[in-house]
């Protein structure tokens, strides 16, 4: 067994037995003189576990409840192996590096401590070379002010209503708006949150970096269904979702197909390899901003072949960029 599972062997033969020789124990772990004082020494000193040596008895045993001293002691009610919490802690690496804004990594940040206590052999050294081996370079990520993205946690979890003072950046203009919070995206390095808005009565999707204010309130949430939100975010391209969905047909030169046909757009797209090298991609989407900004980054690498109205609207953005620099 594992080191996590001698310390859980030894605390299950102190509490069934009452009192355990040192002989005993070594017996039913199968482990050499020095493992079983280090493990001791570690359940005791690192994990604050109330065993204590009987001189009388010659055995080991567990402190009664009123006799322990310090921190309490409680074991995980789950254990990690040591891969488990390198992979944690890598997690954790990728959280502090995703999540710009701050707003995710002190809730985590106790975890994390715990976690490096039980890896065996210098967690904080691991740590250091995942830092300094590991580089994640997040691009157009937006600030969230972490109080903003705390009381949209709150409001999500207890189901209650917020007061939000929300800019539009479309327009620059700022609005009050009372919502009743669905769901927390994170979506391209940017936090969103689907929610009925109460002002327009209807479903929107607000950015939590443009929320200029927001408040708890004790209304409580609407509860819309996940089969009605699913219907209107999920079919359709990016986050600019709702009404009819159309088909984008796109078709890439032989030189980028080799990167696109390996990228995912969105789960239901259609991709096919042409006969001349070159790719055809087709994918669902409702409104066309978010998509034209995907489309125009591949330059005349890609044509959009329909629908019409794609293909304008593309052509249309292409020709106002050839005006500034022809």
């Amino acid at each position: 067994m594992d080191r996590t599972e001698r310390f859980y062997k030894i605390e299950e033969l102190l509490r069934q037995r009452k009192a355990v020789s040192f002989a005993a124990l070594q017996a039913e772990l199968e482990v050499s003189r020095s493992t079983l004082i280090r493990d001791l020494a570690y359940l005791r000193n690192r994990l604050h576990a109330p065993i204590e040596w009987d001189r009388a008895t010659g055995c080991y045993r567990m402190a009664e409840a009123g006799h322990q001293e310090g921190n309490p002691h409680q074991l995980p009610g789950m254990w990690f192996s040591s891969a488990e919490i390198h992979a944690l802690l890598t997690m954790q690496h990728l959280l502090v590096n995703l999540d710009a804004g701050g707003v995710l990594t002190p809730h985590v940040a106790p975890l994390m401590a715990r976690l490096n206590t039980l890896l065996e052999g210098g967690a904080d050294h691991d740590a250091e070379q995942l830092r300094r081996r590991v580089r994640i370079i997040g691009l157009a990520q937006r600030a969230v002010q972490p109080t903003h993205f705390q009381r949209v946690g709150t409001a999500l979890v207890q189901r209650k209503r917020l007061a939000l003072s929300y800019l539009a950046r479309g327009s620059g203009h700022a609005t009050e708006r009372e919502v009743s919070p669905l769901r927390l995206v994170h979506y391209r390095g940017n936090w969103y949150l689907d929610a009925w808005c109460h002002l327009r009565n209807d479903l929107r999707n607000f950015s939590l970096d443009a929320i200029r204010e927001a408040h708890l309130l004790d209304t409580a949430a609407k509860e819309v269904p996940d089969a009605k939100l699913n219907a209107l975010f999920a079919p359709t391209y990016g986050l600019f979702s709702g009404g009819r969905i159309l088909w984008a047909k796109l078709l890439f030169t032989p030189e980028r197909a080799r990167w696109v046909a390996y990228e995912q757009w969105h789960p239901e797209q259609k991709g096919e390899w042409q006969g001349d090298g070159s790719y055809l991609l087709r994918i669902p989407y409702a409104d066309h901003r978010e998509l034209i900004m995907d489309i125009l980054k591949h330059g005349a690498h890609c044509e959009v072949l329909g629908p019409p109205g794609l293909r304008q609207a593309v052509a249309a953005e292409a020709g106002k960029m050839a005006k500034k620099y022809f």
